[in-house]
């Protein structure tokens, strides 16, 4: 549909900020991960509660992302993009401060609560201030690109700073590139237009599947390290179980509903959104054994587990652009058929690698192949999500797509870590080593299989007429030449 028309060096910054704005929250889910063990030791954390400043941050994310995408529609993007922002530099700054376990956990709940409000806002601004099209899947390519840099960055940075200068350092860093993103966006990214009609805010809806939601996440992400007999995860997904159904219940009777049922009829936003759950059940799995792998098995440092990142981002962050050439050329179908089928392929080629006496040199093929696939179908994957959806509704769309890929990346890491580590019980030293590697092999293995299911799913998708893909709409906004840097 036309859009406001901007000058296309306006559109060009607000695509900058944007993408600066993704890469900052792609850096969080990295950074962090491999500074835990110094947190520990120096907050008291024991080894098997580490996890809850990853854990935390997941849940949170996940469970407000169809209230940061609801919020995005009735509140305007830009107001919630600098939100976001802010809330994510006051929080970040929290946990570079903290100096006991409850605070370091209670900051990283707000930055959850402020990464689901800040990937519907980008999201919803990239798929409202550029045409449905070659020019939208272009804005989407340079998205999801920085996205790929800020978890390159993300691993660097992580082992850079904790050896340099202690792991609080991974928290201040957030602090003035997420304060500088918000003052430059209220000048560059244009403001929210004037609302002409009055618009509930749907409140039993919100609390329903914002409290239904984290339950759930939560129970998926801590049932591997508590037990999935424990009384809490029982607990936990009896009363998910119970308020997302009367979430549903709500949404059907409300004339204003948070999550309008309707979006999915639209065959893209369906698929787009069970296509972000299997990727993040699949690809979004990856980047934990392989840290598992490098670290715990081959002994890695934090630093050099950082650099080994390196490769597959950049294989990622190229596949990102090649996704988007192909969706504009010959269509989404079959741009995620192509890029499935590359990543399974690469994907099972990363298992040989998982093996306690390969080394490095023995991954380096599968990272390369599985993360060209992984970009590919990254970017035709929210191109998918975002097409045929109202202006209006892009929020709601886009944080209803994002709450999916959050579920698949607990349900998958949930499911697979529970295969790796079951022959691991009371091993130690060398043969836990190899049984940790023999474990990850096999997750590899299962990986690979479940993006062969990716291949089905993009066929629901409608052939793409060749006029939808190429036709310019005569009013809409040119998005520019954009710095490499931010392209990834």
């Amino acid at each position: 549909m036309p859009v406001t028309p901007l000058s296309p060096a306006r559109l060009g910054w607000t695509l900058v900020l944007l993408a600066l704005g993704q890469a900052v929250f792609a850096l969080d889910l990295n950074i962090v991960f491999v500074a835990l063990p110094e947190i520990g030791t120096d907050l008291g954390f024991p080894g098997q509660t580490q996890q809850l400043v990853v854990s935390a941050y997941v849940v949170f994310a996940g469970g407000f992302l169809l209230l940061g995408g609801r919020a995005c529609d009735l509140l305007g993007r830009r107001r919630v993009f600098v939100g976001a922002l802010v809330l994510y530099a006051l929080s970040s700054l929290a946990g570079g401060l903290a100096r006991s376990p409850e605070v370091i956990v209670g900051a990283r709940i707000v930055q959850g609560v402020g990464g689901a409000l800040l990937l519907p806002a980008i999201l919803s601004l990239v798929n409202t201030l550029f045409e449905e099209g070659p020019r939208r899947n272009r804005a989407l390519a340079v998205w999801g690109g920085a996205g790929a840099s800020g978890l390159t960055l993300g691993a660097l940075l992580g082992g850079v700073l904790t050896e340099s200068f202690g792991w609080p350092a991974v928290f201040f860093v957030n602090v003035p590139l997420a304060g500088a993103i918000a003052v430059a966006a209220v000048f560059v990214v244009p403001p929210d237009p004037a609302r002409t009609e009055r618009r509930r805010f749907d409140l039993p809806g919100a609390l329903t599947v914002t409290a239904g939601a984290t339950l759930l996440v939560f129970a998926l992400v801590e049932a591997p390290e508590r037990g999935w007999a424990d009384p809490w995860i029982l607990g936990a997904l009896a009363a998910a179980l119970v308020l997302l159904a009367a979430f549903a219940l709500v949404e059907t009777r409300s004339a204003d509903p948070l999550m309008p049922f309707r979006l999915f009829r639209n065959r893209s936003l369906s698929a787009g959104a069970a296509i972000t759950f299997l990727y993040m059940a699949t690809f979004g799995v990856l980047p934990y054994f392989l840290t598992v792998l490098l670290q715990s098995v081959h002994g890695y440092s934090a630093l050099q587990t950082g650099l080994a990142f390196l490769v597959p981002s950049l294989a990622i962050a190229a596949g990102t652009q090649f996704g988007e050439r192909l969706t504009t050329r010959a269509g989404l179908r079959p741009t995620l058929l192509g890029g499935f089928a590359v990543g399974a392929v690469g994907t099972a080629a990363l298992a040989v690698g998982f093996d306690a006496d390969a080394g490095y040199l023995a991954l380096l093929p599968g990272l390369v192949v599985s993360g060209v696939g992984q970009g590919v179908v990254w970017t035709a994957m929210w191109i998918a999500a975002a097409t045929g959806t109202a202006a209006e509704e892009q929020g709601i769309a886009s944080g209803a797509a994002s709450t999916t890929m959050n579920l698949g990346n607990a349900i998958g890491l949930a499911l697979f870590t529970a295969v790796a580590d079951a022959g691991t019980d009371g091993l130690g030293g060398g043969e836990l080593a190899r049984a940790t590697a023999d474990g990850g092999f096999l997750v590899v293995l299962l990986t690979a299989a479940g993006m062969l299911l990716g291949l089905l799913l993009a066929l629901t998708l409608r052939p793409a007429r060749a006029d939808a893909r190429s036709a310019p709409a005569a009013d809409a906004a040119v998005v520019p030449d954009c710095p490499t840097a931010v392209s990834g």
